[in-house]
């Protein structure tokens, strides 16, 4: 009798091993490509997702099965804020970022969410989120064809891109079962393969790496730019939060908005994101890729995913993984930013649609035109330090158009 229950323990352990291994591989490609998009290392972003998703589920007392890991709305803000005020000043800004959502919980807690749709309607959110996508859309066609690649002729950089951008649209489309969950990193492993055969990838950083070394952790540096550029980028994930907790209860038939309560998952996501931040790696978000996978294995106990977080932190100490996520050539991550950018904007013309109100309104067509416009168009406002200009502008011009000026009917 022993041995059968010390023989079903046993299965029972290999099964959450194996589903929390199947968890982490269903996210891994969608969180390396943001770092390695963005210019961070994939391994400090392995190491913050896992750690992130342990203080999540802490927060949240084990009850929501979801897994949280690079967030998408960041990679065109980070990519603009490190070129003008480099890494340890981004990672400032993307804590203050973090202790945005911070915020929001504990007002949340206090008073609600009546407020924040009053603050953030969908005419102030959806274009904010399609400045988010195209504002450095012009970033993702230069690696497209080979601009920032020394080794890649155009031809070549051409046909990388449209290949791995075609193998991820093939399986997003037309995939099934857990292909149709890992489009992004069929996309990079086939443009990879063709890279190998066009002797496109350099193996140095490879060979020179140990086999285990500590993540190259990057501390913060805080200032007020930085800091002003990136907290009003928080503002669509935020919002977008309660969509990911709706989605992931209407899989698991419960109310996590109630039990734990949107103010603790909010409360999670925000720590998750400032600790990312500390230690140097992409802000957390929850991965609507994992819910996918949830909603095929039925796969609803949170402990899965607590173990493909302790499995994300064990492999970033793997220093060779993180070098080889490094070769990935410029055209193969170009192709897929290019959907990856116009992605988000869908999303943001989506939050429109849904919303329902008229656009041709007056009101409606002065807020979101301008958000557009000087979001996408290069407006700012002030020098030095104190400099407005891209998604921070665009928000800020967004809450105050939608905060003074009068009700149109349609919304009445």
């Amino acid at each position: 009798m022993s041995d059968a229950v010390a023989t079903a323990k046993a299965e029972s352990l290999l099964r959450v091993l194996l589903t929390g291994a199947q968890m982490l591989f269903v996210a891994f490609g969608a969180l390396v490509l943001v770092p390695l998009l963005t210019g961070l290392d994939p391994s400090v972003a392995l190491f913050t997702a896992g750690a992130g998703t342990l203080l999540f589920h802490a927060v949240t007392r084990q009850s929501v099965p979801v897994f949280l890991a690079s967030s998408f709305a960041f990679i065109a803000p980070i990519q603009g804020s490190i070129a003008s005020f480099g890494i340890p000043a981004t990672m400032g800004g993307l804590m203050a970022a973090g202790l945005v959502y911070v915020v929001i919980s504990q007002a949340v807690r206090l008073k609600g969410t009546v407020w924040l749709h009053r603050l953030l309607p969908a005419v102030v959110v959806g274009p904010v989120i399609m400045v988010i996508g195209l504002a450095l859309a012009p970033v993702a066609v230069s690696m497209a064809t080979g601009e920032t690649s020394d080794n890649i002729d155009y031809g070549g950089a051409i046909f990388l891109s449209m290949t791995s951008l075609l193998v991820t649209l093939v399986l997003a489309v037309f995939g099934r079962g857990l292909l149709r969950l890992i489009p992004i990193m069929g996309g990079v492993v086939t443009g990879y393969v063709l890279a190998l055969l066009m002797g496109a990838v350099d193996f140095t950083p490879v060979r020179e790496a140990a086999w285990l070394a500590i993540p190259a952790f990057t501390a913060p540096s805080f200032h007020w730019a930085a800091i002003l550029f990136m907290i009003p980028v928080a503002i669509a994930p935020a919002v977008e939060h309660i969509g990911d907790m709706v989605a992931i209860g209407s899989v698991t038939r419960k109310n996590y908005l109630e039990t734990p309560g949107l103010h603790r998952t909010l409360l999670g996501d925000g720590l998750a994101t400032t600790v990312a931040a500390l230690f140097g790696g992409p802000p957390n978000t929850t991965y609507s890729e994992v819910t996918g996978a949830v909603t095929l294995t039925r796969a609803f106990n949170p402990l899965y995913m607590i173990v493909a977080a302790v499995l994300a932190v064990l492999l970033a100490f793997i220093a060779k993984l993180g070098a080889l996520l490094q070769t990935i050539p410029g055209p193969v991550m170009g192709g897929i930013m290019t959907l990856l950018f116009g992605s988000i904007a869908v999303v943001g013309m989506n939050t429109l649609v849904r919303a329902g109100h008229s656009l041709t309104a007056p009101r409606n067509l002065v807020v979101v035109s301008l958000i557009l416009v000087f979001g996408i168009g290069g407006m700012q406002f002030g020098e030095g330090q104190f400099t407005l200009q891209g998604v921070s502008l665009a928000a800020l011009v967004g809450i105050v158009l939608n905060w003074i000026l009068p009700a149109a009917g349609e919304d009445e």
